[in-house]
């Protein structure tokens, strides 16, 4: 009889971790029938748009997956945390005892129901405080991170770069050197996090960093063609836990997307998307959290006007904490005067998109992205070539490794390395006709590199690929270890 073993995964309640979450399960379960995977699901209070994706995730039907809905607890004070990274990691270790006591009942007492090995516990890289409950029942954990190896370097690095540079890093009149970079790194393509020391962003980024270490294993959505000098340098440094690249890992069934959503996508976007030619539509979309002020979204659309290419924006307005941006009842309020009636021929906006099924479409020929993981995966995945205009989090550092650092050439067109918003910053409408003119142009080299990543990035997963050895390596540690 073969030996049945379990994985138990606790993502981080934000939608790109946990969908790359939900792809990594599939992908094991259904690479080797002998594991079987619990998902122990946090839910941010008061949060309906990602609440109900959860929902959604944890109501398909995945064999050898199952989801079980931990008790809701309260974000923590503003008085206790001053970051998102703060406030996150802060209620996620108030967690603890409920993700110890749901694996204790699952699998420590006579009354179980689970009659397989935990083979270990799988956190996200904002959980490492749950490395303490994965000590305390004596079994391994790993870190699945769902970044780039380039930020992983960063924050496994971060411990030293703390104890040898003593001013504010922004303040830094030198760049970083950080292992596996070809390049130094700039002050501005850092998380803004880490950017002060002693601030509480920077304070959890160096102890997730810290803690890294003390897991089993690594496992990356990515894969080592995408960022050859990062893998290479960790297979062979000897100081990191074994990391497995097991990318790319990406959500193509649209899990995430509600049935009005669909609608939506059918009777409006896909309908306009299948009347422009192949390849010649713009789609600007800025991820879960991207926004603008209104001075901005005017200079973008004058810059797309300008460009004379046809786009599909996505434009939303700013919201305030952890709920995400929504759509705006008349865009004509704060779009230039006219704009509308001037592109109404070649041009397309509109409130939310099913970015997936978009970059998917024949139409797409170019995407201006903030640089946020999931969606460089997915525009790879499809052959899309990116303009990079990165907005918060690692998407600087993303950006910056796409365009500056890749040992093939950069990977995307350069925007504004260094935008941050706010006040004066503002990205001009001359600098977005040009990103897209260049973005554009059928002899972009940029687009020409994007297309060979594309077969790289099917080919990794295939039989004898990177990704799928890195994948069986993982099983076999896994297993190995139970």
């Amino acid at each position: 009889m073969t030996k049945k073993s379990s994985l138990v995964f606790v993502p981080a309640p934000a939608v790109g971790h946990i969908v790359s979450a939900i792809e990594l399960a599939k992908l094991l379960v259904a690479r080797d029938d002998r594991l079987s995977i619990t998902v122990l699901v946090i839910k941010i209070p008061n949060s309906p748009s990602l609440n109900s994706i959860i929902d959604s995730l944890g109501a398909a039907s995945l064999t050898g997956i199952r989801f079980i809905h931990l008790p809701q607890l309260e974000l923590p004070s503003p008085d206790m945390a001053q970051s998102v990274e703060g406030i996150v990691s802060i209620f996620i270790d108030n967690y603890k005892p409920f993700v110890k006591d749901a694996i204790t009942q699952l699998f420590f007492t006579s009354q179980s129901q689970t009659r397989s090995r935990l083979a270990g516990l799988v956190i996200d890289l904002f959980c490492t405080s749950m490395i303490d409950v994965a000590n305390e029942l004596g079994i391994p954990s790993y870190l699945f991170f769902t970044s780039t190896a380039g930020l992983l370097s960063l924050m496994l690095h971060l411990p030293f770069l703390d104890t040898q540079i003593h001013t504010n890093f922004k303040d830094s009149e030198t760049e970083f050197v950080i292992p596996g970079f070809i390049n130094s790194v700039p002050p501005h393509a850092l998380p803004s996090a880490i950017w002060s020391k002693g601030q509480d962003g920077y304070t959890w980024y160096l102890y997730h960093g810290r803690r890294f270490s003390e897991t089993k294993g690594i496992i990356v959505n990515t894969f080592a063609e995408l960022e050859p000098q990062l893998i290479s340098f960790f297979s062979s440094n000897g100081r990191t836990p074994p990391v497995y690249p097991v990318g790319p890992l990406l959500d193509l069934q649209g899990q995430m997307h509600s049935q009005l959503d669909q609608t939506n996508f059918e009777s409006i976007i896909k309908r306009w998307l299948d009347d422009q030619p192949p390849s010649s539509v713009v789609l600007l979309c800025f991820g879960s959290f991207g926004s603008f002020g209104v001075p901005q979204v005017k200079e973008i659309a004058l810059g797309l006007e300008r460009s004379g290419h046809r786009f599909l924006w996505s434009l939303r307005q700013p919201s305030q904490g952890f709920t995400n941006p929504t759509d705006y009842t008349n865009p004509k309020e704060v779009l230039p005067e006219g704009f509308l009636d001037r592109t109404a021929e070649r041009g397309l906006v509109c409130g939310w998109i099913p970015q997936v099924a978009v970059l998917a479409h024949r139409a797409i020929g170019g995407f201006v992205s903030h640089c946020g993981w999931n969606s460089t995966l997915e525009s790879i995945w499809f052959g899309v070539p990116i303009v990079a205009w990165p907005l918060y989090a690692e998407q600087h550092l993303n950006a910056f490794e796409m365009v500056r650092d890749s040992e093939l050439g950069g990977l995307m067109v350069e925007l504004r390395l260094d935008y941050r918003g706010g006040g004066d910053d503002l990205v001009t409408a001359q600098e977005v006709e040009r990103a897209v003119r260049l973005l554009m142009d059928s002899n972009c080299e940029v687009r020409m590199r994007v297309k060979e990543m594309q077969k790289m990035s099917r080919t990794v997963l295939m039989d004898g690929g990177s990704s799928f050895t890195s994948l069986g390596c993982l099983i076999k540690d896994l297993l190995d270890e139970s």
